[in-house]
């Protein structure tokens, strides 16, 4: 059994991936997700008018941290020192369905890939919003939380 793909070994114990044989590469992971809300949420949102205060600003600061926090959270992930994160907000204005998409960007030189820790940004920074509004807004949904763009290693 190959443990470098793995996160069992031979007799099927979980254990945490050995990355010591792995070369010291840059390395970047892109994830997304979006939350649905209402008119009015989104118009008390943008003019900063929640009884909450900056909504985005504070779940801008929740993602951050949530990267930071992700080996704490996911019982095999290895703890990282990242170079830079980034969390991003794109207000989508339709009709029908507003929604605001969130990206984490995440860069770091190291033996393994930040994908869990941009999955993990996104989606803090999203329940923040909606923890953020919960009160104005009891039709809101968080939806697709997705691994955009990964760069560095071997895949």
């Amino acid at each position: 059994m190959n443990q470098e793909f793995t996160h069992f070994d031979k007799k099927g114990n979980a254990i945490m991936v050995d990355i010591s044989p792995k070369n010291t590469t840059e390395r970047s992971a892109v994830a997304k997700g979006a939350i649905s809300i209402g008119k009015d949420t989104l118009k008390a949102i943008q003019e900063n008018k929640t009884h909450k205060g900056d909504v985005l600003g504070v779940a801008r600061i929740a993602g951050i941290i949530a990267i930071k926090k992700t080996a704490e959270l996911i019982p095999l992930c290895h703890p990282l020192l990242f170079n830079s994160c980034a969390i991003d907000f794109e207000i989508q204005e339709t009709q029908n369905n507003p929604k605001i998409v969130a990206t984490c960007t995440v860069k770091l030189s190291g033996k393994t890939g930040a994908e869990m820790e941009a999955l993990t940004g996104v989606s803090i920074a999203l329940l923040t919003i909606y923890d953020m509004c919960k009160a104005l807004d009891k039709n809101m949904y968080i939806d697709k939380i997705y691994l955009h763009e990964k760069t560095g290693g071997k895949s």
